[in-house]
């Protein structure tokens, strides 16, 4: 079966200053992409589609994609600010992308089979993506059965600032029960807590399982975000700042037992550039990996 890797890249970068996706951190000069697309290629991926922002699609060619475009085939997507359903229109004071949701539907053209979807500037480890071939290969592309590989909340903090998550309640069997975007987690001294919009601040255990955006998914989810996004823009028309979050979709579609998503945990530590300080975490956890063999010291030989 032919599996398709979605990497969102067209986010901002505002917390950390520039176009993070390009920031060296393999010995050999790699980017956190490329471990990405090496270890989908391991679990089976055959296909990878960019949703790029038009304003980066040249520095992302030919500073991002043309690392590993031979080794695979590579398709762009554009998430455009001005795609919007017809009836609707971008608010004038609207800057900033509409979310994660609305990039995954960038792609309702172009994707016709069972996809991951990850975060360009996220560490989600071989094991993560040999989980989440597997489930896919095993999943029909009309099929509403969905994949959330979950990660223990304590393994994916950033010490230099807050960081958003999916919390995730999961039953027994391991299937998703609810997910919630909290987007200001971050640690208070020796606590984690989310910090509410209203300032108010809540205690997490730590050992909760979250999303970190690394979903498999099938084209019957396109749909649905076609109708949850006009649902979005009613509500939220006078808000130039709200997000249409993946997660918010998936917890609405679990809530009307539209769909159900299998949580495949995870022991991997997140390595993520979200603040330049967080890079030379990230360039000493990815040594320590190529000394154990999980990785060459150069990806592409």
């Amino acid at each position: 079966m032919s599996l398709t890797l979605v990497v969102l890249a067209a986010g901002i970068g505002s917390r950390y200053g520039g176009l993070k996706q390009i920031e060296a951190v393999g010995p050999g000069g790699e980017i956190v992409i490329e471990y990405s697309v090496f270890d989908a290629l391991r679990a089976g991926f055959d296909r990878v589609v960019c949703v790029i922002r038009r304003d980066i699609e040249a520095d992302f060619r030919s500073l991002v994609a043309a690392r590993f475009e031979r080794h695979v085939r590579v398709d762009y997507v554009f998430q455009d600010l001005i795609d919007v359903p017809e009836g609707f229109s971008v608010p004038l004071e609207r800057r900033k992308p509409w979310g994660t949701a609305h990039a995954v539907r960038s792609c309702r053209d172009t994707v016709r089979e069972p996809f991951a979807v990850i975060n360009a500037d996220d560490f989600y480890g071989r094991v993560s993506f040999e989980a989440l071939g597997a489930f896919l290969c095993d999943v029909g592309p009309r099929e509403s059965r969905y994949g959330m590989v979950g990660f223990t909340l304590s393994n994916t903090l950033s010490e230099h600032g807050h960081v958003a998550r999916g919390v995730c309640e999961v039953d027994a069997a391991k299937f998703l029960k609810r997910v919630v975007e909290r987007t200001r987690i971050e640690r208070d001294g020796t606590h984690i807590v989310y910090v509410e919009a209203d300032g108010s601040r809540h205690r997490l255990p730590g050992d909760e399982r979250v999303s970190m955006n690394m979903w498999g998914l099938t084209p019957a989810l396109f749909p649905a975000l076609e109708r949850e996004f006009k649902a979005f823009l009613t509500r939220s028309s006078n808000d130039p700042k709200a997000e249409y979050f993946l997660p918010a979709v998936i917890d609405t579609l679990v809530g009307q037992r539209a769909a159900t998503v299998r949580v495949l945990d995870s022991p991997e530590s997140w390595f993520g550039v979200t603040y330049p300080q967080d890079k030379p975490v990230v360039v000493q956890g990815i040594r320590r990996l190529v000394e154990q063999g999980v990785y060459p010291a150069r990806l592409w030989g």
